[in-house]
């Protein structure tokens, strides 16, 4: 719900805007562009600081199912439902389930939406 709100209306691979809200902005770029699906990266910049790296997400949405899935977090690809823990990556048990929550925290950043470009 809270992506379907800024989505372009002019869907073309490789198109890039900004989300300004509130809280900060968020930089979006257009991945892959199906009848029934999108592929989008999102990111936000945090500065020039050598010790954060910026927070990146690739979510697939499914409009037909008005749904959107994590598909890969910061150096996370291919995540699991569940992990078994401890594992060799130190990943949570419900790594799934701790991005979508951290896709949500990113996305309340526009709770008064503006685009910039």
């Amino acid at each position: 719900m809270h992506i379907q709100r800024w989505l372009t209306l002019e869907p073309s691979e490789g198109k890039q805007w900004q989300v300004k809200g509130e809280f900060g902005q968020l930089d979006v770029c257009l991945l892959e562009n199906t009848k029934y699906t999108q592929l989008v990266q999102i990111s936000r910049c945090v500065g020039n600081h050598q010790l954060v790296s910026t927070p990146k997400v690739s979510v697939r949405i499914y409009h037909d199912a008005k749904l959107a899935e994590v598909l890969t977090s910061q150096q996370i690809y291919q995540l699991r439902p569940v992990y078994d823990y401890p594992n060799m990556h130190m990943h949570h048990r419900d790594e799934k389930y701790q991005v979508n929550a951290f896709l949500e925290e990113l996305l309340k950043i526009d709770n008064l939406t503006k685009f910039v470009s």
